[in-house]
């Protein structure tokens, strides 16, 4: 299974992703597809995220079973830490 996450993108590019993929959220999708496909559904969407964020999680061969791709601004953090993913929010400073 892959798994993806769009922020602030076109909705010409969800559009396009919804040929392979089914949204099951506004902006997560879920599909099945070959590596092949995965890939080249990556770089698609790399190039047209625009000012937007992607993030794609996909199964992998490590001690969690995955694999997190991040591009782009979003909301959350991936931090890699010695082979574990974790995600953290992002902070935004406030002025005071």
């Amino acid at each position: 299974m892959v798994l993806m996450i769009l922020e602030n993108v076109a909705p010409s590019l969800k559009g396009e992703l919804s040929k392979w993929m089914m949204e099951i959220k506004t902006g997560v999708f879920l599909g099945r597809m070959s590596a092949l496909v995965r890939d080249q559904l990556w770089e698609k969407c790399d190039k047209k995220k625009g000012k937007g964020g992607i993030m794609m999680l996909h199964p992998w061969p490590s001690e969690q079973g995955f694999m997190i791709r991040c591009s782009g601004r979003l909301s959350r953090d991936v931090v890699d830490n010695d082979g574990l993913f974790l995600v953290r929010k992002t902070f935004k400073e406030i002025a005071f």
